[in-house]
């Protein structure tokens, strides 16, 4: 079910009263809805490529956005605009530039926007592939791209196999020289 697999996915992201957290491709919203419920004086931003989405979410989380803990935009993540936003923690769930082909765009936006602190959660899960199999997937994106995996979560959920990789930002002295991990 997927209230499951996002609830498990918030679970793991555990987001502290006063973060500042990304979403990546927020759908309906519901992710969000989880996130704010745990927030004091912390705030969402979610992007979604859809404006059909993004207005859904946006009906979904309307105290939410009222009370000023989420944010909604219309945008993909490689050309978002974030203008000098900072974020704790970003995440995506599902999210197909994560999973396949080269997200090269997407975590340079991701590494420009990442605290110092910061981390990257990916959450992806596919019927026609294992969660090992997705992790490799994922773990070959972000490491391609000089970035480093702290920790790979697997849960199986309603006969869904769900795969997380965690990963932190190259350091701010990386070049584009520099051999890929």
């Amino acid at each position: 079910m997927a209230n499951d697999r996002i609830g498990w996915a918030v679970d793991v992201l555990s987001p502290g009263a006063s973060e500042r957290i990304l979403e990546v491709g927020c759908g309906h919203g519901v992710a969000v809805t989880m996130v704010c419920d745990r927030l004091i004086d912390g705030r969402v931003v979610a992007v979604d490529r859809s404006a059909t989405m993004i207005a859904a979410a946006k009906r979904r989380n309307a105290r939410h956005l009222a009370a000023g803990r989420a944010e909604f935009h219309t945008a993909e993540l490689a050309s978002a605009d974030f203008s000098e936003a900072r974020f704790d923690k970003a995440f995506a769930l599902r999210v197909g530039p994560f999973a396949r082909g080269d997200p090269a765009r997407e975590l340079m936006v991701l590494a420009r926007h990442l605290s110092p602190a910061g981390r990257l959660y990916l959450f992806h899960d596919e019927p026609s592939r294992s969660a090992d199999d997705v992790a490799r997937r994922l773990k070959a994106g972000v490491r391609g791209n000089a970035w480093t995996v702290e920790a790979v979560l697997k849960k199986r959920l309603d006969g869904c196999n769900v795969a997380c990789v965690i990963a932190l930002p190259p350091k701010p002295n990386a070049t584009a020289d520099e051999p890929k991990r």
